[in-house]
């Protein structure tokens, strides 16, 4: 239960030139969930205190009922995608017929869908629900999956690449979006990362899976490398009909919350979003832009898209340099090698997160993902000693994914409305992904077996990511403003479409 608080004075918030007020009390979480209702006074403070025991309580819920689903569909949408270089390695090539870059065009094919529908995609998770939508993208993923068993040239493995890189698009910026509905900024960090653990998790299980499905002779009528996408489709599509069973898409919706759980859920979230008086706004385009173009967006998008270079390279080259490092091993040895670092990888991938939900920062802790990546690829630049060159794949691997959770959850952090996060994170996710696009032409044929080409620029981009985000570290403040005056004569709508440019609001690091 929320407890009655009146809202701090208004000294030390609005820095100069603001009289001293006190905001109306609000009773309870309840007001404080109801339409028409703000949960903060007009220079952010929050009007509701919280039971810690009842949010701890609220906060298992949720975890229990959302993260499992998300986090089982984020899986094999990564599997579906990165699995490609699993079946290279075990005759893909071959039995397809490709040459010279074809390998590299199939994996650029999917960014480019991948790219053109990341932001539509999310604009339409917003509008249809994302209880519906991400199950519905799953399916087609799941489809599509299933589909490239069955083509035997190259014209028709890009078609279904494209097709993929369609449905996939919405994903991760859709699941990100989504739990921004359900948790507060410093929590959502770690519960992105429970989900975005899946893709190291999909390195390792995928090399696992890959590994059984080849010692199979045959699944129906399909041999090799075609079973891996063939049985992997399968999953994929029953995990996606039963998410349309499994996933709310709102808290107002929630049979499986009280009522009391419903307020306390809706006024959390409302608390930490100044001005808003609803929690899902209506569809705006000016707020769509407004988190486009917020520069915490911008700048963090930048860095996502140059960590991305090194996260989508590591997966889909991850086997190719394995076999590089060990050519005398089996195929299935030879993917069972890729497994370790990938459970490396998820270890650091829900622990770096943890650490920024007790600090409540992320800046910082992006910062620290680089040091470890810059030593592992200039282990890949400064030796061809196979033992050494594997050990920096873990190196890779402990820093790399993190920044998924980070960097998604800052750019969340740093919006107010429902409408401009949903924008934000798909620009996000978009720049991220573009990233991707440049890993595909990252480790050439003719650069090989030690790639100094594709390391050099994976160690250029990390390097860039430490200048980026120590730079945006000393962020504007934005102190010295008038809150009062700025808002003087403005409608209380007029207030809340000011998104991050209400004097109020600060840049959260």
């Amino acid at each position: 239960m929320a407890d009655e608080k009146r809202a701090p004075s208004s000294e030390g918030s609005s820095k100069a030139g603001a009289h001293h007020t006190e905001a109306p009390a609000v009773g309870n979480h309840h007001d404080a969930a109801e339409r028409g209702h703000t949960a903060t006074d007009q220079f952010g403070h929050s009007l509701v205190q919280f039971d810690p025991k009842a949010e701890a309580r609220l906060c298992r819920k949720l975890d229990l009922y959302l993260v499992p689903t998300v986090s089982l569909l984020y899986l094999f949408c990564f599997i579906d995608r990165a699995n490609i270089g699993n079946a290279k390695i075990a005759g893909l090539e071959k039995d397809l017929g490709l040459k010279g870059y074809d390998y590299n065009a199939l994996l650029s094919i999917f960014y480019i869908s991948y790219i053109l529908f990341e932001i539509p995609s999310n604009v339409m998770c917003k509008w249809i629900g994302p209880g519906w939508f991400i199950p519905a993208i799953s399916l087609g993923f799941g489809v599509v999956s299933l589909c490239t068993a069955f083509v035997h040239n190259f014209n028709q493995a890009a078609g279904v690449r494209f097709l993929l890189g369609v449905f996939e698009a919405g994903m991760m910026p859709g699941i990100a979006y989504y739990l921004s509905r359900w948790y507060r900024r410093a929590e959502l960090t770690f519960r992105l990362s429970l989900y975005i653990v899946m893709a190291p998790m999909a390195g390792a299980f995928g090399g696992l899976l890959a590994s059984g499905i080849l010692s199979l002779d045959h699944f129906g009528s399909i041999h090799g490398w075609r079973m891996i996408f063939a049985i992997e489709g399968i999953i994929t599509v029953g995990l996606a009909i039963i998410s349309f069973f499994t996933l709310t898409d709102r808290p107002e919706t929630a049979r499986w919350l009280t009522q009391e759980e419903k307020d306390l859920a809706i006024a959390r979230v409302k608390s930490e979003r100044v001005a808003t008086t609803e929690v899902l706004d209506k569809m705006d385009k000016k707020k769509l832009f407004m988190g486009i173009l917020s520069p915490v967006t911008l700048s963090t998008s930048f860095m996502f898209l140059l960590n991305n270079i090194t996260v989508q390279g590591l997966a889909f080259f991850a086997p190719t340099i394995v076999r590089t490092i060990y050519p005398d091993k089996s195929t299935i040895t030879q993917q069972l090698y890729t497994v370790p670092p990938y459970v490396v990888g998820g270890f650091f991938t829900l622990a770096l997160p943890l650490v920024s939900w007790y600090l409540d920062t992320r800046q910082i802790i992006m910062i620290l993902t680089t040091p470890l990546v810059i030593v592992g690829y200039s282990m890949f630049l400064g030796t061809t000693n196979p033992n050494a060159r594997y050990a920096a794949t873990f190196l890779l691997s402990s820093s790399l994914f993190a920044m998924g959770p980070l960097a998604n959850s800052q750019v969340s952090a740093n919006v107010v409305s429902d409408t401009a996060r949903s924008s934000a994170i798909g620009m996000n996710v978009m720049c991220g992904n573009i990233g991707g696009l440049v890993a595909t032409w990252s480790y050439l044929p003719w650069d090989g077996p030690n790639y100094p080409i594709g390391n050099g620029l994976n160690l250029a981009a990390c390097s860039v990511v430490l200048l980026v985000s120590t730079a945006t570290l000393l962020d504007e403040r934005r102190d010295g403003r008038s809150v009062e005056e700025e808002l003087a004569g403005m409608s209380r709508q007029e207030v809340q479409d000011l998104d991050w440019k209400h004097p109020a609001f600060r840049w959260r690091p």
